[in-house]
């Protein structure tokens, strides 16, 4: 027979609320979506397709070519734009999908303070472009790897612009994945994210640069995507200059332009985060 003390129950411990466990609950829901995995696969598969396809072309024309012609981390890294756009859209999809399902505001219930989800989301975006970058730099060395001797090119890590051009591919990915989340953040629409995000790097910026005034060409150099450009350019290919050709961005110094529009980007998020209704 059943009595009353039998039916009471130990009463379970409610867990606060905190980052990490904010960060957690992002990763579930990032890993969760099917698309999530594809699209990372896709960004992933861009660098050993194009290093492949490039290195095997140049190695039919490397003798005619000096010595040293080809710097090899250009090559292995060719699938970085391609790369970008992948990984910015879901960056955008990453924080708009919520607000088109409604999500967002059981999200904000459980955080209420707002900002700590948005930087939960932000970490988990970086990380993931993070990864996938390095991945990516890594399988496009080793499909490009076979060609090497014939292209007279390869990848050396004991010299600092190599370094910085295969480790320049993460880091480029991951400022401009998370610049695509702030936008993404903003308008809070996936269409119009995206639709502005690839309108700045393909059609505005482009625009910028080849529009005969000086003040535009001036300005394109200091664009997100032209100037973080920098990082993942080699040295022989040039720099980023003004119409002017009076500055120039260093590599460095470019990526820290791009940093900056991320940082603006995401001050502009939080406060309208913070005043907006979800």
């Amino acid at each position: 027979m059943t009595t009353a003390a039998t039916l009471v129950r130990t009463p379970t411990a409610v867990q606060p609320v905190t980052f990490g466990r904010l960060v957690a609950a992002e990763w579930v829901k990032f890993r969760s979506l099917r698309s999530s995995w594809w699209a990372l696969a896709l960004a992933v598969a861009f660098f050993p397709m194009f290093a492949a396809m490039r290195s095997s072309s140049i190695a039919q024309i490397a003798d005619e070519a000096p010595a040293g012609a080809f710097v090899g981390p250009v090559y292995v890294t060719s699938g970085l734009m391609l790369a970008q756009l992948v990984l910015c859209g879901l960056g955008v999809v990453v924080v708009t999908a919520e607000y088109r399902t409604g999500q967002i505001r059981s999200t904000l219930v459980a955080a209420p303070t707002r900002l700590p989800v948005l930087w939960a989301k932000l970490l988990v975006v970086v990380a993931v472009a993070l990864a996938t970058g390095l991945v990516g730099a890594v399988t496009g060395w080793v499909a490009a790897a076979p060609w090497f001797e014939a292209a007279g090119m390869s990848v050396d890590l004991s010299q600092p612009e190599h370094v910085r051009l295969m480790l320049g591919v993460p880091l480029y990915l991951a400022a401009m994945a998370a610049l695509a989340y702030g936008i993404g953040a903003v308008l809070r629409s996936s269409a119009a994210g995206i639709a502005t995000v690839l309108g700045l790097v393909f059609v505005v910026e482009p625009a910028f640069s080849y529009i005969p005034w000086q003040p535009l060409q001036s300005l394109a150099a200091y664009l997100p995507s032209a100037a973080g450009a920098r990082l993942v350019t080699a040295d022989a290919m040039g720099s980023v200059m003004s119409g002017s050709q009076s500055t120039m961005l260093g590599p460095w110094a470019g990526y820290a332009v791009l940093l900056g529009w991320v940082a603006a980007v995401l001050v502009v998020a939080a406060v309208l985060l913070r005043r907006r209704d979800a």
